[in-house]
């Protein structure tokens, strides 16, 4: 899995936006993407010398400590002040910011924008809940369109191409990129904003795939079998001479992708998901984001074969190429700068524009 956390991710981010605090909002809200690659990159190591068994019992562990340490979590503010529990929010607040903050003056800016409970099917006509929505459901459908499970997909049969020595480490390899490029938009992304890292991410993986592209219009070994859909036959019947003087193509473009993708696309969409919903709409547009990005996911991994087959391998990953130029386009118009905003002046943006 490459594209970003499962449902219960969806609840971790916002339940992270909801506590934290502006300053860090971007990096602890990031943080949850590269616990999941962390994670990911762990099983890809232990299933080196771990059975299938053990290796599932091993992966229970962390789900009950995560399950143990949120028993002693609060519940947020936002969602206390919206059922007028207001020394309980205090409470919570203290818990969260320590006993030296104005937590009454923070209660006083939450309190002024919570709306209360039930969400109508016309309020859907109003810019503030409809606009947001659509940003985030087109976030989550740009994810995908990038072609990241299809790189991922393809990952080992890559290495193995490039003669690595034991194709099971490309897993590791990969997944080693993920939690370094992860980890360093976490760090940056309070600084940089969010917008930022989704232009160098869109554009890195704009390249890559087009250089992946460029790799399988060179190898293909004549226009008879570049219409074949299987690229696992495609990447077998290059020629010996041809593929190992390029292989070190694709192998960079896969580097090169799958950094871009662990620096901006991937975390940062289901960060700013988080961000923008007012709080009575946060949970029926954050599953539609949801919803959006698994249909998506399979969407693209069921076509797959038949672009390459319709496509050609190369058009395919030229595709992926103009899709994620479009991500770049997408995020100039349309995506809001987050950094540094409370989530009440998020929600009060959409509500003036």
């Amino acid at each position: 899995m490459a594209a970003g956390p499962p449902h219960s991710g969806r609840l971790r981010e916002v339940y992270i936006s909801e506590i934290s605090h502006p300053k860090v909002r971007g990096m602890l809200g990031s943080c949850v993407q590269l616990m999941v690659v962390t994670g990911i990159l762990g099983a890809y190591i232990a299933g080196i010398t771990l059975k299938w068994r053990w290796l599932a019992v091993l992966c229970c562990f962390p789900s009950c400590i995560m399950l143990l340490f949120m028993f002693f979590m609060p519940e947020t503010p936002r969602f206390l002040l919206n059922q007028n529990k207001h020394s309980e929010a205090i409470a919570s607040l203290q818990f969260l910011r320590g006993p030296h903050v104005d937590h009454e003056w923070e209660c006083r800016q939450i309190e002024a924008n919570v709306e209360e409970e039930g969400l109508s099917f016309l309020e859907f006509k109003n810019p503030s809940i409809y606009r947001p929505l659509l940003i985030g459901v087109a976030l989550m459908f740009f994810q995908q369109v990038t072609g990241i499970n299809a790189v991922m997909f393809y990952a080992e049969t890559i290495f193995e191409d490039a003669n690595f020595k034991d194709s099971r480490m490309a897993s590791v390899v990969v997944g080693s990129i993920q939690v370094c490029f992860t980890a360093v938009a976490a760090l940056i992304i309070d600084k940089t904003g969010r917008k930022v890292l989704l232009y160098i991410s869109g554009i890195i993986m704009a390249l890559s795939t087009a250089l992946f592209g460029l790799y399988f219009k060179m190898v293909l070994p004549n226009p008879n079998n570049s219409s074949h859909p299987d690229l696992l036959f495609t990447l077998n019947t290059v020629s010996p001479g041809t593929e190992s003087n390029l292989s070190w193509l694709a192998v960079v473009s896969l580097g090169l992708f799958v950094a871009g993708f662990a620096l901006g696309w991937g975390p940062i969409p289901w960060l700013v998901m988080s961000e923008i919903f007012p709080l009575k709409a946060r949970g029926i547009s954050s599953g539609a984001c949801v919803l959006t990005n698994w249909v998506m996911a399979f969407l693209v991994t069921k076509e797959f074969h038949d672009l390459i087959g319709f496509l050609t391998s190369y058009g395919t990953f030229w595709l992926f190429s103009a899709f994620c130029c479009m991500n770049v386009i997408f995020t100039a118009f349309y995506v809001p700068e987050t950094k540094g905003r409370t989530l009440e002046q998020i929600e009060a943006y959409f509500r003036r524009s």
